[in-house]
């Protein structure tokens, strides 16, 4: 096990940079995930720290080596690929195994390392089977054990469920878990898929266009997103982001009025007429069956899409007369007809105020 520092880690190909003055360091024994979406430099950063990828510019720490100009296979790292890798022709005890024999290890100890992993990972009943026999969720633990077998200093996977079933890729991230849990090897994960991020990570770094926008517990930058991009990112269904124009005590959201209790007020540092963006969670919003038009504070919308899903409905509505979308999440079973006319009433400590012209967040001021 180790500690990775990457200290102004800079990939570029050609015309074009990849990942741009990357800079973390992950505590030994952490599970830290790189998220964000296609294109956003997180495989380069992780193919990097591999050595499959040389950085442009910039330092790379595995525990206390500067591993720069130390090939891939020196640097005492285990990847897990999208796409399993395994040999065909070999079974799966041989698969798990080709890792410890290619280092000479002997064949006692890699009996064992085998069996114990094979264990871990409930395969020790398909030992003897070859890749074609297994499901795509075996071919993903055979890669997974044949990984771990190594026992690495640093373990490495890039969108190793992507390939999966719903469920399955949901029973296979809470077997991630655990094994992180009990082996405490660190681990970097990459994915695109906010639900894997927000539930395996110790910390996670957002990242867009090769660049990090935030860094930390999954909670906290889902409660506290540094912009509007981290903001819309994390959340399924992901934070509303309404265009507006202050006007002091209160928004004009598309010619409707949003009042402004006198705290955010006081916080608020925008000019009269100043354009901005709001963002409130759909999880923040109130239906009101009554519609209220003109009242201050209350927003007018209009049903387009009603999608129930047992114990909680998410509600598609559009801010009348404009095609501004506004999603609800309410708990239970709610029953709209599409074209419908009601008000929504949002939960101001829940709002935010982003700038509208680079993404940065206004309100709530850091802390």
């Amino acid at each position: 096990m180790a500690k990775v520092v990457l200290d102004k880690i800079k990939r570029e190909f050609k015309n074009v940079t990849a990942i741009n003055n990357i800079t973390f360091e992950i505590p030994d024994g952490e599970f830290w995930v790189l998220v964000g979406p296609s294109g956003c430099g997180k495989s380069t950063i992780l193919r990097t720290i591999a050595g499959l990828e040389t950085a442009t510019s910039g330092n790379l720490y595995i525990g206390d080596r500067l591993v720069n100009d130390i090939p891939a296979r020196a640097r005492d790292v285990a990847m897990v690929f999208q796409n399993y890798a395994l040999y065909p022709h070999k079974t799966v005890y041989q698969n798990i195994a080709f890792g410890l024999e290619m280092r000479k290890v002997d064949k006692p100890t890699i009996q064992e390392r085998v069996l114990t992993v094979a264990r871990s990972l409930s395969l020790e009943h398909l030992l003897d089977r070859k890749p074609k026999q297994l499901s795509g969720g075996q071919q993903q633990r055979v890669a997974l054990g044949r990984a771990i077998a190594r026992q690495p200093q640093l373990f490495l996977l890039d969108e190793p469920l992507s390939n999966l079933d719903a469920q399955l890729r949901d029973d296979t991230r809470a077997e991630l878990k655990q094994l992180h849990q009990k082996l405490g090897i660190t681990t970097i994960y990459v994915t695109h898929d906010q639900v894997e991020a927000m539930t395996l990570a110790d910390k996670i770094v957002v990242l867009d266009q090769g660049k990090i926008q935030q860094i930390g517990d999954p909670q906290n930058v889902y409660a506290l997103p540094a912009n509007q991009m981290v903001a819309t990112f994390l959340g399924n269904p992901p934070m509303n982001i309404l265009p507006a124009i202050y006007k002091g005590d209160h928004f004009d959201i598309c010619g409707q009025f949003l009042s402004i209790p006198e705290n955010i007020q006081a916080a608020l540092n925008l000019q009269p007429q100043q354009l901005c963006n709001l963002g409130i969670r759909p999880e923040y919003i109130q239906i009101l069956r009554e519609h209220k038009e003109g009242e201050l504070g209350s927003l007018s919308v209009k049903v387009q899409v009603v999608e129930p899903l047992g114990r909680e409905t998410l509600i598609r509505v559009s801010l009348l007369d404009t095609s501004v979308i506004i999603n609800v999440q309410v708990s239970g079973i709610v029953r709209l007809q599409p074209g419908e006319v009601l008000s929504l009433d949002l939960n101001l400590d829940h709002l935010f105020v982003f700038d509208s012209s680079n993404g940065n967040r206004i309100f709530p001021l850091f802390v």
